[in-house]
């Protein structure tokens, strides 16, 4: 497969230093415009896939007439990061 290039963007030199300087070391500016595009492309899927989940979720209770409160809700989440908390300690 071939590979494709990114558009060039214009920066402020003092933005491309700023950059320059937090490279690690055997880092190219390259490697780390792709390796943020990565990152921003994963969060933006996530965030995607979130939003869809809460929409779906809301055409459920709609047509259900199943709401949940969010008191309720938080409080699972809860007890389900404390379990798994437990178990990792376990591990």
């Amino acid at each position: 497969m071939k590979t494709a290039t990114i558009p060039s963007i214009r920066v402020e030199p003092a933005f491309r230093e700023k950059a320059e300087d937090v490279l690690g070391k055997e880092e190219t500016l390259s490697a780390f415009v792709e390796t943020a595009m990565a990152e921003a492309i994963e969060r933006r899927t996530m965030q995607r896939e979130f939003v869809a989940r809460g929409l779906a979720s809301l055409a459920q209770a709609e047509r259900t007439g199943i709401y949940h409160a969010a008191q309720s809700i938080h409080k699972e989440a809860a007890e389900r990061i404390a379990a798994a908390r437990r178990k990792k300690g376990k591990e």
